[in-house]
């Protein structure tokens, strides 16, 4: 298992950052601008998302890791489809929240690969 951490950590961490910059362009957006970055951010969102749920399924399955990191990370991925679609139609009042809730998932996530006693676990 102990040879799916390291990438489960940098792809946690890819995720936080490729939100995080949804984040910061949909702030852009309701000044005026940032709907080119946005729209691309998206795309970034949902390979990083499918990236982490691969490895996820790696550290589970072949690593005999827990399940719950790939159950998070396809929370993410399915969270991120829906997402575009209600920013696609214009429904904010539910883009919004679900991308709070994308933000929050992803952070905990990378938190949960980076917590110590996860690598202690791992090498046994």
């Amino acid at each position: 298992m102990v040879r799916f951490l390291t990438p489960f950590k940098i792809l946690s961490l890819v995720n936080v950052a490729a939100v995080l910059v949804q984040a910061v362009t949909a702030g852009q957006l309701l000044s005026g601008g940032g709907n080119a970055l946005h729209g691309m951010g998206a795309g970034a969102v949902h390979a990083a998302g499918l990236l982490l749920l691969i490895v996820g399924v790696l550290v589970w399955r072949p690593g005999r890791g827990p399940g719950l990191p790939a159950l998070a990370a396809l929370a993410i991925v399915l969270l991120g489809f829906v997402q575009s679609a209600t920013g696609g139609s214009g429904a904010t009042a539910l883009h919004v929240p679900l991308g709070m809730a994308i933000m929050g998932v992803s952070v905990w996530l990378a938190a949960w690969a980076f917590t110590p006693s996860r690598a202690a676990a791992f090498d046994s």
